[in-house]
């Protein structure tokens, strides 16, 4: 019996019926075979279809062996030469061609002791320029200090006693001896602005006849800046004696005389500006002459021209 086919039946199976559209052609693609590292030079010859769709095309993942294969053949390109030979390429195992690996020359050592001479050599630089501009300061503040001299004024002679009598001395020799206690005063000044003084002195000679009848020292004692002290030097002498001086000396009736002295001594002045690594010091030679009464009391004051200072 024949049976009528319904047209439902139909439409169904319209899309599972086969296509009556032509065949389009196949080409070719001819790419180098995968044994090219035994140096064949054959190559196979793939039929590669046209696809529809870009879902079936080669480079999809879904192309298991084509993908492969065609990838390979794409890879395998890179390789010819200019001239269109096939080069011959080592492969690893995971079938990657090895690549030859550029080796730079020399050692990490020499360069890191080049790099810490240069160092070496940066820090020498510094500490010279540090040194170098550090004495320049220095000397800039030890020419400033400079003009600043201590200034030293002998005020007066205090006498407490004088006497003059005969006697001998240790070999027995006849002639005067003078006994004297007194005190020099001086002045100092210390005019510097921003330091202060160490001062003392050599001593303190009282001559006379060219004789040092007495002899004192001044005590060191640090003055701060811009200030003022009086400072006093004691002389003292017992028996000295005169020799051939003492005959010159005239004494009266009443065991009054005078006497001629010269005072000599010098003054010593050191500051400290920067510490004990800039220092300014300085000398003075002082030289006063005095007559001096066997029966004063009071002080004697030196008038300016009565001493010398150098």
């Amino acid at each position: 019996m024949m049976h009528n086919k319904s047209e439902s039946d139909v439409t169904s199976l319209a899309p599972s019926s086969p296509s009556r559209s032509p065949k389009r052609p196949v080409y070719y693609v001819q790419s180098p075979s995968r044994d090219s590292q035994d140096g064949d030079k054959s190559s196979s010859i793939q039929a590669t279809p046209n696809f529809r769709s870009p879902m079936e095309s080669p480079s999809h993942p879904s192309m298991g062996r084509h993908s492969r294969n065609s990838s390979s053949s794409r890879f395998s390109g890179i390789f010819r030469s200019h001239s269109g030979r096939k080069v011959s390429r080592k492969r690893n195992d995971k079938g990657w061609p090895e690549c030859n690996v550029i080796v730079e020359e020399g050692k990490y050592d020499e360069y890191d002791g080049e790099k810490r001479f240069t160092r070496r050599l940066q820090a020498l630089m510094a500490l010279l320029c540090f040194v170098v501009l550090f004495t320049v300061l220095c000397l800039i503040i030890w020419g400033a200090a400079r003009p600043y001299k201590a200034e030293v004024t002998v005020k007066s002679l205090g006498v407490n006693s004088l006497f003059i009598g005969e006697g001998s001395d240790s070999s027995g020799v006849i002639t005067k001896m003078l006994t004297i206690n007194g005190s020099l005063r001086l002045g100092v000044h210390n005019p510097a602005t921003f330091f202060g003084i160490h001062v003392s002195s050599s001593p303190v000679n009282l001559i006379y006849s060219e004789i040092v009848i007495a002899t004192g020292q001044l005590k060191k004692y640090f003055q701060p800046r811009k200030s003022r002290r009086t400072a006093i030097v004691s002389l003292e002498a017992t028996k000295v004696p005169l020799y051939g001086a003492g005959s010159t000396l005239v004494i009266s009736d009443t065991g009054v005389f005078e006497i001629p002295l010269k005072i000599e001594f010098e003054i010593r002045s050191k500051g400290e500006v920067v510490g004990k690594l800039v220092t300014t010091k300085h000398r003075r030679q002082i030289s006063c002459n005095i007559t001096l009464p066997s029966n004063t009391i009071k002080p004697i004051r030196f008038r300016k021209s009565s001493c010398t200072y150098k």
